[in-house]
């Protein structure tokens, strides 16, 4: 699929697997690209069942994301998952929910600080032990992924500004345009 829409990725379609996203900034273009992106299928002999197919949403979701003209956000089905995650009693737990809160990690000012507690615990022959520490670590990053912004959509053809503050310990980093952010890096 990468291969076939190769010419078209990322500037209005993405493609998962067998998931074909289609994005487009008016209806105009909309148009122009659900006709290209159809012909294309049509000229690999590949086809779209169309029971599973929907067209001209206003909002999609997609690989834990919702996307939509005011940007993207976490889909909400995960959000009520981290709002009902108990505090993790294995390495394994933190694991887990390290794993999913890593996925929504670019929503997260400061997400390598704030989870450090935690992935101290993943150290190679440390015991398990959840401090104080770790469990305000994990309430912090709870609390933040549930009230996550909406980022915006990048745009190439705009100029970006990048944000940053480096120490010895790390790097933090915003990567914005027109004055919102796109995504949060650490």
């Amino acid at each position: 699929m990468n291969k076939i829409f190769m010419n078209f990725l990322d500037k209005f379609v993405v493609v998962f697997i067998d998931d074909i996203l289609i994005y487009s900034k008016s209806e105009e273009d909309h148009e122009l690209h659900l006709r290209t992106i159809l012909e294309t299928l049509r000229e690999h002999q590949l086809y779209a069942k169309f029971s599973k197919c929907e067209f001209w949403l206003k909002e999609v979701g997609f690989l834990g994301h919702i996307l939509s003209a005011g940007g993207i956000a976490v889909d909400p089905a995960k959000i009520k998952d981290v709002e009902e995650w108990k505090a993790p009693t294995t390495q394994t737990q933190v694991r887990a929910f390290l794993g999913l809160a890593g996925y929504y990690r670019k929503f997260v000012e400061g997400f390598s600080s704030i989870v450090r507690p935690m992935t101290q615990l993943l150290k190679k022959d440390r015991k398990f032990e959840w401090t104080d520490k770790c469990e305000a670590s994990f309430q912090e990053l709870k609390k933040r992924l549930i009230s996550i912004p909406i980022l915006i959509m990048s745009d190439i053809k705009k100029p970006f500004d990048v944000y940053y503050d480096a120490s010895k310990i790390g790097l933090r980093c915003v990567l914005m345009q027109e004055g919102k952010v796109i995504a949060y890096l650490s």
